[in-house]
């Protein structure tokens, strides 16, 4: 390995000649050793991600007793990891298995501030308000602990970000995903959120007026029988 080269960028510079040379089906090129290991990990944490997001979405929906609620919670996750991509490009470094888990890090820190609009909103909302007025509530009396959480978690790790200590280059991209996807999160989620909640209210509310009107026309079915 060169200095400066990760194992993804030997293994694509590898693969990159193999489909130029349009081989025949017939013959398979393999990696064999540490990139075999290297991309039999990455598969692993993919994985892993898509069963976190959706043990997050089962829990979430037993605890509001809802299959909407969690979506709307769940609804940052795509800018937050936009926002660690997007770091991790302009600093010019890979996905590794640091990364990953900078992204899993990044994924409680974001479903907690939403959690936080959220759980306020329902409870306002059960004694009776309209959907608006509790999230616009939400989001002006939660800011404060949700920049209190974001804040403490940008200086938790912006030291390994900027490659601080001994070894703090190879977990760079750690601190680069959890504060670059901070930082592009905290400014989308106050907005996007309380926008989809609203969304999401008034499509479960048109399901359950049409489940109502579904249930009155088999009851006027069955007493006119």
């Amino acid at each position: 390995m060169r200095p400066g080269y990760s194992l993804g960028q030997a293994a694509q510079q590898v693969d990159d000649p193999i489909r130029e040379l349009r081989v025949p089906p017939t013959i398979s090129a393999n990696f064999q050793g540490t990139v075999k290991e290297f991309q039999r990990s990455f598969q692993n944490l993919t994985t892993l991600l898509i069963v976190a997001v959706l043990l997050i979405y089962i829990v979430l929906g037993v605890l509001y007793q809802s299959l909407i609620h969690p979506i709307t919670i769940l609804s940052g996750l795509p800018s937050a990891v936009f926002g660690a991509l997007l770091t991790l490009q302009i600093f010019g470094k890979q996905i590794d298995l640091y990364a990953f888990v900078g992204i899993i890090m990044l994924f409680g820190v974001v479903k907690k501030n939403a959690i936080m609009m959220i759980d306020f909103t329902i409870a306002a909302q059960r004694e009776g308000d309209s959907p608006f007025n509790p999230i616009w509530r939400g989001c002006l009396l939660r800011f404060q602990p949700i920049m209190m959480t974001t804040v403490a978690a940008l200086f938790g790790t912006l030291p390994i970000a900027l490659g601080y200590g001994e070894g703090g280059d190879a977990r760079q991209p750690l601190g680069l995903a959890v504060v670059g996807g901070l930082v592009v999160s905290q400014f989308l989620t106050l907005y996007i959120t309380p926008v989809i909640y609203l969304y999401l209210e008034r499509f479960q509310g048109w399901l359950g007026r049409r489940k109502e009107r579904a249930g009155r026309a088999h009851q006027d079915a069955i007493a006119s029988v």
